[in-house]
């Protein structure tokens, strides 16, 4: 065989051996791909529930405005490629949460509007109604000056130490709150309890975290 032959035969040698290794490495790497991720079904339900919530709030134009883009990072977070379906049911609980505040902050508003029933003039009239109670479930991020602030609450920042008093069983340091807790609120107080949780917050003074300030103490012995 002469060397011309000889280097033909071992070029189609050498193109056959590198096809088939091409072809080995790309049935490798096809081989090796992750399955396409898939969202869980807790995931889904907590992102339905979310998006039911958010639907009865944008029915009555009470919703909030981060509500639907939580629920759109939940979904985002159930589809990307490692599958984040805890994350995305943190998100989509956190959407649902904020549509029912809104929802309990339209009926609050509405019902300020509601014509009082009216009272009987009998001798055995009955005792008027008790101040009614509000209930807030705290988020993640919320302080008592951010709850006291929101127009269903008080809308006034300062009137945190109402709110303070009133959860003394649950709350131990005012400047610690906790995501899922329910506050209760009066959302009638009398004008001299206004006056005396608004001095109270403008004179605290210094504070400091997982500690009860003195000015606390005394202020829920005093009022």
């Amino acid at each position: 065989m002469n060397i011309r032959a000889y280097c033909r035969q071992f070029g189609v040698a050498a193109l056959v051996l590198g096809l088939g290794a091409g072809c080995a490495q790309q049935q490798t790497t096809m081989t090796e791909a992750p399955p396409p991720c898939e969202m869980s079904a807790a995931a889904r339900n907590a992102i339905d529930a979310a998006k039911a919530a958010a639907q009865e709030a944008q029915a009555v134009a009470y919703a909030w405005r981060d509500t639907e883009k939580l629920i759109k990072q939940a979904e985002a977070a159930a589809r990307d490629p490692e599958c984040d379906n805890d994350k995305a049911i943190k998100l989509a609980n956190q959407a649902k949460r904020q549509a029912e505040n809104a929802l309990r902050q339209y009926q609050a508003e509405n019902a300020k509007f509601e014509p009082s029933t009216p009272t009987m003039t009998t001798s055995t009239m009955e005792p008027p109604p008790a101040n009614t109670m509000g209930r807030y479930e705290v988020e993640t991020g919320d302080s008592l000056w951010a709850i006291s602030g929101l127009n269903f609450v008080y809308g006034d920042p300062y009137q945190w130490p109402l709110i303070y008093r009133n959860n003394t069983g649950i709350i131990e340091d005012a400047d610690l709150i906790y995501p899922g807790q329910w506050l209760e609120f009066r959302q009638q107080p009398y004008q001299t309890e206004v006056e005396a949780a608004v001095r109270h917050a403008r004179n605290r003074g210094a504070w400091a975290l997982g500690a009860v300030e003195a000015s606390d103490l005394e202020y829920l012995s005093n009022n």
